[in-house]
């Protein structure tokens, strides 16, 4: 059996590119990394307490009021992310209506004075000089910041540490190039990046700030770990999604149904808590907006689509309608999933070739979507106004269901009606009651189309793009469009269909279920069709999931991040921990010469080793526990050493302080290739013992695979140490990191499990195929 060579998480490049990298400060801009792709190493978190003989004299000599302080900054730093983000996320809806609203106000007066080349010529430049601003400062200044955001914070929260996705300037590029992306009528949402934003606000609370740019508070700094930060991530994507519709509950949900990897009650009650913030802060927000001060369009764009009936009824007759719903929106949604990881990938091959061929992909796709949303609208039919509808007819100079585009007076342009608007008032448009004979079904059937193929176009470029607003515009279109199929025979208007399509696509796409249950209720505050929205959920996510996994595991894998499932493959379950770990092993001893451990952190790129003590410190080589990398290069920076091997003690832990030993921020980590050490220095030695991990996680050898995977995941591991089953050997067979339990390892080790778990699958091998 062989021993463990190496910590691949800490080296490591994506699993799905040939060529190693190395290490940079931010993030690939291309949003998938494939074979061959120059991607940033990955590193795992250390999510374990490490309880050394320092840490326990620490926590032993706080006080009440230190601990009193600890956990009431806890909740404090929760009241400032709720803050942060809802003042984001009002700032961001305010921009976006106002900058939209400008572009479409005065390409509508120029179509009243039928001017129609200038309206093309003013829609499609002003989008084109939006798609540009948002690509230049995403591919320039934080590559990371591209996409949604969703998959990285997601890896983070599982315990994978992706460089640059949480610093400030990916936190201002994701603001600004957000807010000039979605103005730009490229069919890409907020919600997404707006939980990017979250999970940054949080983040950089979490470590002080950023020294990097000198903006750094001390009295903030009591959470200087990765699992104090990761729970503060945790509230910050629950508050992004709070803001950005404006569902405290659905946000929370969200969270811990698709965000976190670990949970418990303590976090449940601070997210909540964040989420409760943000929901008071925009409602202060909004009663200001019922003014009308807030911007061109609406009550400043704050996401609310009033669905409600209050005579709504609903009998067995409507079912099958509800369960056509259901079905269709599994077989679109896994087909989305699909495509979209397909163009995603083939984007990778021009995002590869530099930033010009980056900025010119999302330029090309501006104009093309450009041409294509200001043509549609005249292969509709001008139809006439309404007599009894609330709403003035033809809508001229702000949002509405009518619009007029090239029609004459007293006329409107249903299809016009849902392009030339924000894709929040599209959204409106469709839910909207009351409104059954608003769209043709050519209208609706065309918008579907371009929705469903411009979005998956539209996201793959270097800017901040979100994914839940354009799949719930999609959803819509086609309820709307089964609305109009079943019209009379069915008691439910056709805003009630638009709502249960759009559940129907999401299901089918995001693979969620009580999130978006209650996130679509808090939308629109029809708490009646509670059953019916469970009910299309539970088909859509069923049906797709018979197809591929959800829309933001592909990306996840996509990019190559080793994130690691709820669920143990088959596969694994005949294999022991002891068949996929790979050697050699790096050991130290407790008390070791400076040296040898300067000469291995230098020479590999491990985060954790082993420390055994071995006669005269014992009578039989015995595991004393595990160091990490960062204590050791704390321990050669404050030149702790002895000139013999003998214990130290506590002389030596009265060198450090708590601080010495906490998480830097992002890049700010002491490296090794930084210390210098003297001839006479390197024959010294020093005492890990105080500072080693003596109650690792352990396995025997003999452990299942599936078995182990299931621990590594639920306590949140980086390493965990595999001992012999038979005590005479050595004190410690190797150790399992994140990377020994992705399949490409595991199948690369053992390549005749290919071929079983394919026929499992009923799959049949490509004869080209070789193993």
């Amino acid at each position: 059996m062989s021993l463990n060579s190496h910590d691949p998480e800490s080296v490591t490049q994506p699993l799905l590119s040939s060529s190693p990298s190395l290490r940079s400060v931010t993030n690939s801009t291309s949003q998938v990394a494939i074979v061959g792709s120059n991607v940033c190493p990955i590193e795992s978190l250390d999510y374990e307490i490490a309880e050394n003989h320092f840490f326990k004299q620490d926590w032993r000599s706080r006080t009440k009021i230190r601990i009193f302080q600890y956990v009431f900054m806890k909740w404090l730093l929760c009241f400032f992310i709720g803050v942060i983000v809802s003042l984001i996320g009002f700032a961001n809806n305010l921009a976006v209506e106002n900058l939209a609203g400008v572009k479409f106000v005065v390409t509508s007066n120029m179509m009243l004075a039928r001017r129609f080349g200038m309206a093309f010529t003013v829609f499609s430049a002003s989008n084109f000089v939006l798609t540009l601003f948002a690509s230049l400062i995403t591919a320039f200044i934080s590559p990371a910041a591209s996409g949604s955001g969703i998959p990285e914070v997601k890896a983070y929260l599982n315990g994978v540490d992706t460089p640059g996705i949480f610093s400030l300037r990916t936190l201002v590029v994701k603001i600004i190039g957000s807010i000039t992306a979605v103005s730009s009528s490229l069919f890409v949402g907020k919600a997404g990046p707006m939980v990017h934003t979250g999970a940054c606000v949080a983040s950089l609370l979490g470590q002080g700030g950023s020294k990097k740019y000198g903006l750094t508070w001390k009295w903030l700094r009591l959470f200087r770990n990765d699992r104090d930060r990761r729970d503060l991530v945790t509230c910050g994507a629950a508050a992004g999604i709070t803001a950005a519709f404006r569902s405290p509950v659905g946000g929370v949900l969200f969270a811990l149904e698709e965000m976190a990897s670990w949970w418990r009650s303590a976090l449940l009650w601070r997210s909540f808590f964040t989420a409760a913030v943000v929901a008071i802060v925009l409602r202060a927000f909004i009663d200001y907006c019922f003014s009308g001060k807030c911007g061109l369009f609406g009550t400043g764009g704050l996401i609310m689509f009033d669905a409600y009936s209050a005579n709504i009824t609903y009998h067995l007759s409507d079912v099958p309608p509800v369960l056509a719903l259901g079905i269709i929106g599994g077989v679109l949604g896994s087909f989305y999933n699909f495509l979209l990881d397909r163009v995603l990938r083939i984007y990778n091959f021009v995002n590869e070739k530099g930033i010009f061929y980056k900025i010119s992909l999302a330029c090309s796709i501006s104009i093309f979507t450009s041409c294509l949303l200001f043509g549609l609208p005249w292969f509709a039919s001008c139809l006439p106004c309404p007599s009894d509808t609330s709403e003035a007819c033809p809508t001229i100079g702000r949002s509405g269901n009518y619009k007029k585009f090239q029609c004459p007076d007293n006329h409107y342009n249903d299809l016009a009606s849902l392009i030339f608007n924000t894709n929040d008032d599209a959204i409106r448009n469709l839910f909207s009651r009351d409104t059954d004979f608003e769209f043709q079904h050519s209208s609706i059937l065309i918008f579907f189309t371009t929705c469903f193929f411009l979005s998956i176009f539209s996201y793959g470029i270097v800017a901040p793009a979100g994914l839940f607003v354009p799949v719930i515009v999609t959803g819509a279109s086609y309820g709307r469009f089964v609305g109009l199929l079943v019209g009379k025979r069915s008691s439910l208007n056709h805003g009630l269909y638009a709502v249960l399509g759009a559940a129907s696509f999401l299901g089918g796409s995001m693979r969620m279920t009580v999130s978006l249950c209650v996130i679509i209720l808090e939308l629109t505050n029809n708490l009646l069709l509670l059953p019916l929205i469970m009910l299309v959920l539970l088909i859509s996510k069923t049906v797709a999931d018979a197809f591929n996994g959800n829309i933001y595991d592909l990306i996840m894998k996509a990019k190559g991040f080793p994130y690691l499932e709820t669920h143990a493959e088959p596969y694994m379950r005949q294999l022991t921990v002891g068949d996929v770990v790979t050697g050699p092993l790096q050991l130290f001893q407790g008390i070791e010469k400076v040296g040898n451990v300067v000469h291995v952190l230098r020479n590999s790129r491990h985060n954790g080793f082993p420390v055994i003590d071995e006669p005269p410190l014992s009578e039989s080589p015995v595991l004393y526990g595990l160091i990490l990398r960062a204590h050791l290069v704390e321990l050669l920076k404050k030149k702790s050493f002895s000139s013999s091997r003998v214990p130290q003690g506590s002389d030596s832990v009265k060198q450090f302080s708590a601080g010495d030993f906490a998480k830097k921020g992002s890049g700010n980590g002491d490296k090794i290739e930084d210390l210098d050490f003297t001839e006479e220095e390197m024959e010294m030695f020093v005492d890990l013992h105080p500072f080693t991990n003596a109650s690792p996680y352990t396995v025997v050898e003999t452990m299942s695979l599936a078995k182990a995977l299931i621990l590594f995941r639920e306590v949140g591991l980086r390493h965990l140490l595999v001992i012999p089953k038979i005590s005479s050997r050595s004190p410690v067979v190797g150790i399992l990191t994140r990377h020994d339990f992705m399949p490409e390892h595991i199948l690369g080790l053992h390549p005749q499990l290919i071929r079983s778990r394919w026929k499992r699958l009923r799959i049949k091998l490509p004869r080209s195929f070789k193993i």
